[in-house]
């Protein structure tokens, strides 16, 4: 089997087998990503030996967890510690191949901790069981027992269809509730009532820095704990991935709990203004093909209600409308109350003949003090 990899082009198709000795001459073409070279090889090794011996791997397992420490230096570990072959591609991307065994191990480096993806095929359930248990003791005390929500980043790719990457993401501490004056209720309370409405969407519509995505984020948090486990969630804010029906197709036949478009402006605006997008939103919201219980949330800097198409607001298909906005003087001294700062640190977060601050400005601050009394928790 040869395979041709043009260096200018960071896809590429190749003809993995020709079946001209089978009933008439036929070729499989696979496509291939050169920036997920092992992805792609381990595909290869799963066809080649489909064709060989069809029972090889019939198990499909893919394990994800996030751990503290640098990627590096936990593959090190996985290399040389699983007693299989291994062949390193770079810091965190490990093939695995063994009896009946067959992996790609895939980790990236975020603020503080790394996200790992174990991806794997073996001939029985019991030898793949053996497999994650031996991955996840290597991680040992490393894994973070934190909440997590599993992202699936999507942007446009080549073909006319969408690529993206694959990872964990920690869940925030809780979030207080004098930082949302608007919901008019606790936060932990609201989003329970979206998480149970039979509605899917949510719209956050309001200016830069005033908690759009912290809220996003405790939701998807939200999720994980009612699941019991990471929730999936569909991401983007590419505006070409949502010009074609590829994305909304993953979402509707793929196993995601939550499709996020944040930056949404372009989305969101009337039909009658020449929007020609928002209608796959309305079918997977509240149309013949449903979004089944799964949420579908939306960010936006637009600056009126009015300014979103109507019939995305509709009783039945949108649970709210949130409005979000920079904090009063009074509601931004009621947020910095809930920490330990002293009068001096007060005055800097909320500087007089200021009337109003947003949630970024005081989040600035507080992490400027958090860096320099490391022994407390900064929440938000």
């Amino acid at each position: 089997m040869n395979i041709d990899f043009d260096a200018e082009n960071p896809e590429a198709e190749y003809d993995t087998y020709d079946w001209a000795d089978r009933a008439g001459p036929a070729h499989l073409m696979v496509r291939a990503n050169l920036d997920d070279l092992a992805g792609t090889l381990l595909n290869l090794r799963a066809l080649r030996a489909f064709d060989r011996t069809p029972a090889r791997y019939p198990i499909h397992r893919v394990v994800r967890c996030a751990a503290r420490g640098e990627v590096a230096e936990l593959f090190d570990e996985l290399a040389l510690r699983t007693g299989l072959a291994a062949q390193r591609f770079d810091a965190g991307a490990l093939l695995l191949d063994g009896p009946g065994i067959f992996a790609t191990l895939n980790g990236r480096p975020k603020a503080g901790y790394g996200s790992y993806t174990f991806t794997f095929w073996a001939d029985t359930i019991a030898r793949a069981a053996r497999l994650e248990e031996l991955l996840l003791q290597i991680v040992g005390d490393r894994r973070m027992k934190e909440e997590t929500f599993t992202m699936d980043w999507r942007f446009s790719g080549g073909f006319g269809g969408t690529t993206g990457a694959t990872f964990e993401e920690l869940a925030d501490p809780a979030l207080l509730d004098e930082a949302y004056p608007t919901l008019g209720e606790p936060v932990a309370r609201f989003i329970e009532r979206y998480l149970a409405a039979r509605e899917s969407i949510l719209i956050l519509q309001g200016p830069p820095g005033t908690g759009k995505t912290r809220l996003v984020r405790a939701i998807l948090a939200a999720i994980s704990r009612r699941k019991g486990a990471s929730a999936t969630i569909l991401y983007t804010a590419d505006r070409r991935a949502l010009e074609s029906d590829r994305i909304f197709l993953q979402f509707i036949t793929g196993e995601h709990d939550a499709f996020v478009i944040e930056d949404a402006d372009h989305i969101l605006t009337s039909r009658s203004s020449g929007n020609e997008h928002v209608h796959r939103f309305l079918a997977v919201a509240d149309g013949v093909v449903r979004a089944q219980g799964r949420k579908i949330l939306f960010t936006t800097n637009l600056p009126n209600v009015h300014d979103v198409d109507d019939a995305l607001l509709r009783p039945g298909r949108c649970f709210g409308n949130v409005r979000t906005r920079a904090l009063s003087r009074g509601e931004a001294a009621n947020l910095l109350k809930r920490f330990d700062l002293d009068d001096a640190s007060r005055r800097e977060a909320l500087p007089d003949g200021s009337t109003s601050v947003t949630l970024a400005e005081i989040y600035r601050h507080l992490a400027v003090e958090s860096h320099e009394k490391p022994a407390e928790r900064i929440i938000g």
